[in-house]
């Protein structure tokens, strides 16, 4: 395990187990020894779900032999914490305002080059199944390929929508249930989806194929099918220390004593938060389950060592932490994801890489890793050679680029920054606070730090042409 490193840029050398290889051959004559790309994409899942992150309450093993057998990304960030903005960037490798779907409901520029369209303009097959959140308000918004950016099979391709039951009609067609409808383990929306997922896989062994999976859950509603139920008792989770916060350190002080006031004794918060808990990792079981379902399907087709897997999420869920649920809030649970990536062809088995890498650095990155040319419209960096053990130069730094345009910040191995337009502007320490529990941007000690990191966040924001450069440099 590699440790965390300083800020800067600086070369980057894995461990001596980690062979240095060769890019993968394009189609020799006669052959195609392309590899298969498969992303597995969850909605709203934190990291400590996952065994491969240190997690204990769910039970995780084939999502965590993804990253044993392959590699951990251990500081990998979302640019923007909501479903939108995060699923733009990683399919673009481009910043929200540059992307155009900046907040939830925003369709994708219809001029952006996705990983998907690369490939399919390279001879892959490609398709998507599940929740795409790029094309506008259409709910459920059955997507057609005029509308699917790169995905030629999009026939189970849905916009929005968090349904947990889904039933396909004779002529094809598919029809969602209203949300409190849960499905068995045919129509249940996770396993639905992993049976569509084994179907294209099953169809497409003619030439290699990319395919995204990208499963509503664990977003709420914290509701899943028999026997997950059931399978956690609330009486078994644990709950965060912040649960009983009111309030939060950005707000104005009037409006964080007025929070306060009105909420009174935080009556019944731990319960809440011990059901609902219980629910989402029942859910995180179910698509666990399913993704040992798919890696099953791939070996039993002689695919599986052949085919690229990924398996990551949009956005984290704060789950009681500060006394909040969901995302876009500025703590780091939302932002700091999980991301394992296997391919025994170039990347060594246990490795774990403690850069930060985030949502925009995807798109170029599985470029690199399949030797496909990039877009060159992409703002994220190539970390290929990372995963593949080679030296590289690499800034340690994901940048925040919230929803509202009216936050943004950064993300080092020490610290966390988040300026806000009006004031209220934070510091966490992420080493010696990670409950995030200090505000540090006022202390005296800090404030080189603070006014280091203030000039980088502006420095990038001009760099990038960002909207946030109006309010930042006032």
């Amino acid at each position: 395990m590699t440790t965390r490193s300083t800020i800067g840029r600086r070369g980057f050398l894995q461990s001596a187990a980690a062979a240095t290889l060769a890019a993968p051959a394009l189609g020799a004559a006669g052959s195609d020894a392309r590899p298969n790309l498969l992303i597995i994409q969850t909605d709203q899942q934190s990291s400590w779900t996952l065994g491969a992150y240190g997690g204990t309450l769910v039970g995780t093993p084939h999502i965590d032999r993804i990253g044993r057998e392959g590699a951990v990304l251990e500081q990998f960030f979302t640019n923007s914490a909501v479903c939108t903005p995060s699923r733009g960037c990683m399919i673009t490798g481009r910043y929200p305002h540059s992307h155009g779907a900046y907040r939830n409901n925003l369709e994708l520029g219809r001029d952006e080059v996705t990983l998907a369209e690369l490939l399919r303009r390279g001879g892959y097959r490609t398709g998507y199944a599940g929740k795409w959140h790029l094309d506008g308000p259409p709910k459920p918004g059955w997507m057609t390929a005029e509308r699917s950016m790169g995905f030629t099979d999009c026939r189970y391709m849905f916009n929005r929508g968090h349904w947990k039951k889904i039933v396909e009609a004779p002529d094809g067609t598919a029809k969602v249930h209203p949300y409190q409808v849960i499905g068995d383990e045919k129509t249940f929306t996770t396993d639905w989806l992993a049976d569509k997922t084994i179907d294209f896989i099953g169809r497409n062994r003619d030439k290699p194929f990319c395919w995204m999976v990208s499963i509503p859950d664990p977003h709420g509603p914290f509701t899943v099918r028999e026997p997950y139920d059931t399978m956690y008792k609330p009486d078994d989770m644990p709950v965060p220390s912040t649960v009983n916060q009111v309030g939060l350190p950005w707000q104005p002080a009037a409006d964080a004593a007025a929070k306060r006031k009105k909420a009174g004794q935080p009556v019944g918060r731990e319960a809440r938060c011990r059901q609902a808990k219980a629910k989402y990792c029942g859910l995180v079981k179910c698509i666990d389950d399913n993704v040992g379902r798919i890696l099953g399907c791939l070996k039993e087709q002689g695919i599986l060592d052949e085919t690229i897997v990924v398996f990551t999420t949009d956005h984290g869920e704060y789950m009681g932490e500060h006394g909040l649920y969901g995302k876009n809030q500025l703590y780091e649970t939302a932002y700091h994801l999980p991301f394992l990536v296997r391919w025994p062809e170039k990347i060594a088995a246990g490795t774990r890489i403690d850069r930060i890498v985030s949502t925009v650095d995807v798109q170029p990155t599985l470029a690199g890793l399949m030797g496909v040319a990039p877009s060159g419209r992409e703002q994220g960096h190539d970390a290929s050679p990372m995963l593949c053990g080679r030296k590289t130069e690499w800034t340690d730094a994901s940048w925040l680029h919230h929803s509202s345009l009216e936050r943004a910040g950064v993300f080092t191995p020490e610290y966390e920054l988040a300026l806000i337009r009006g004031g209220g502007h934070i510091l966490f320490d992420r080493v010696n606070d990670p409950e995030q529990t200090r505000n540090l941007y006022s202390d005296p000690a800090k404030k080189a730090v603070a006014d280091e990191l203030t000039a980088r966040v502006i420095a990038h924001h001009r760099e990038v042409k960002s909207s946030a450069l109006e309010w930042l440099e006032t």
